[in-house]
């Protein structure tokens, strides 16, 4: 057979192997229940398989009383800090928090005025790219996917460094520090040869400013004239600071700790976490959010009708509206049941956003919907499980009134977890624990080898 006779049979061929894939990779969902294994790593009732310690970030959400689960508001916890009272501290002094946050994931304290200067000095030294870089690495092959191409940009910088597979500490941090300031500018000239060269839009290539904040650097690359207002900078760096660490259990932060664990690079760890955040399960839910909200409100005619929306909520969950996949997109969280801490702290800022864009319909569509949502999942579910919405419910809808591209939803969510992925790397490299190896059973019946020949 010629090259061209296997071009001409290819999908074929590719037809009949997938479904062979198919078939001897499916498991039968009865063996889980038989040998015990949390699918997900997660029990029925939304207990976490306990595999690690760590002192970087906590998400409370229960309490145990007299054995029973009993489902509370949602706290999540930074170095022992509840995330409340760390906002309400920058916020209340009218500054930017991400930074100081990052200082305090990492080293475990918050920074006081002298170590907050130097540490922004030090991330400032840090934040430009090597020389030529955005023309080789990012605008000679620009990719239609913002994340593709910012793990591509992590791998690529372990050539720009003299000292790559050193894993000590002071190197780590060193590497560490370096990604976290010039991640934004590796997503943003992402997004801006992507607009380029697939949307055919102007090419703006902004240097960052070592007088602005992470947050601030983020808006003023991303936008032609480089402007932005107060509060938008502010409603930015809240989010970051929001997204920044979310406990050890979640999949990228987890990533993180199997990568390290077996010894390897920065880069390569990094580039791994960054993989688990693309996927849509992941880091992409506010993206479906905002898809969700532009489908309801072309299908709606009253946004102010309770039960219109009712209806059309059902449908979703009924799989007759919207992408058919019976969910309602920023509703429900593994973790949390009551409330999101995150989504609550995030809708009080994104009202005033909101208020400031002219797009307070807008806003009390999504608080109406918040608030419905719940009581349709309950009527609609017999094993109903409290749920509330999560922080992507209003997280896309402030970038969205940020003017933020879609494409640019996860990559900043990857600009503020980059924090949290440095903390967990750095705290796996300080215990030097074992390689991390979870054991899976294996349920295929045994078989005997046939010849060639004897094969149908």
């Amino acid at each position: 057979m010629n090259y061209s006779d296997l071009e001409q049979s290819e999908e074929n061929m590719l037809e009949q192997l997938s479904r062979m894939a198919e078939t001897s990779g499916k498991i039968q969902p009865d063996l889980y229940r038989k040998y015990e294994v949390k699918r997900g790593l997660r029990d029925l009732d939304g207990k976490g398989v306990l595999v690690g310690l760590t002192e970087i970030g906590e998400v409370h959400s229960y309490i145990l009383d007299e054995g029973e689960i009993v489902p509370v508001p949602g706290r999540l916890i930074y170095r022992g800090m509840d995330i409340k009272d760390i906002v309400h501290g920058f916020m209340v002094d009218k500054r930017y928090g991400f930074e100081e946050t990052a200082y305090l994931l990492l080293f475990g304290n918050l920074p006081d005025q002298t170590a907050q200067k130097e540490f922004k000095q030090l991330l400032s030294l840090y934040q430009r790219l090597p020389e030529d870089f955005a023309r080789d690495m990012i605008l000679k092959a620009p990719s239609k996917d913002i994340m593709n191409t910012l793990a591509r940009s992590v791998l690529a910088l372990y050539s720009f460094d003299d000292n790559p597979d050193d894993t000590s500490m002071k190197n780590v941090l060193k590497q560490c520090l370096r990604l976290i300031a010039c991640f934004p500018s590796l997503a943003v000239y992402g997004f801006q040869a992507f607009s380029h060269y697939h949307g055919n839009q102007s090419l703006y290539l902004h240097s960052p400013r070592a007088d602005l904040s992470i947050a601030e650097n983020v808006l003023s690359m991303l936008r032609p004239d480089s402007n932005y207002t107060q509060l938008e900078a502010t409603l930015l760096d809240l989010a970051l600071v929001l997204h920044a660490e979310h406990g050890g259990g979640n999949n990228s932060s987890f990533v993180t700790h199997v990568v390290t664990s077996t010894g390897t690079d920065t880069y390569s760890a990094m580039a791994a976490a960054i993989g688990a955040l693309k996927g849509p399960r992941h880091g992409g839910a506010n993206i479906k959010v905002v898809e969700m909200f532009n489908d309801i409100k072309d299908n709606l005619l009253d946004w102010n009708d309770d039960q219109e929306i009712e209806r059309y909520l059902t449908r979703i969950l009924s799989k007759d509206a919207f992408d058919r996949s019976g969910l309602i997109y920023g509703i429900g969280h593994a973790v949390y049941s009551i409330s999101d801490p995150r989504a609550v702290i995030l809708k009080d800022y994104a009202g005033q956003l909101a208020h400031e864009k002219g797009l307070e319909d807008e806003f009390t569509l999504y608080a109406k919907i918040e608030s419905l949502a719940p009581r349709v999942i309950a009527e609609h579910n017999t094993m109903y499980k409290a749920v509330s919405a999560n922080v992507d419910f209003y997280s896309g809808f402030v970038y969205k009134m940020l003017n933020i591209p879609v494409e640019m939803f996860t990559p900043i969510f990857a600009i503020s977890r980059i924090v949290g992925w440095s903390a967990h790397r750095m705290e796996e490299i300080a215990n030097a624990g074992k390689i991390i190896r979870p054991a899976y059973k294996s349920v295929a019946p045994r078989r005997k080898y046939t010849n060639m020949n004897e094969r149908s």
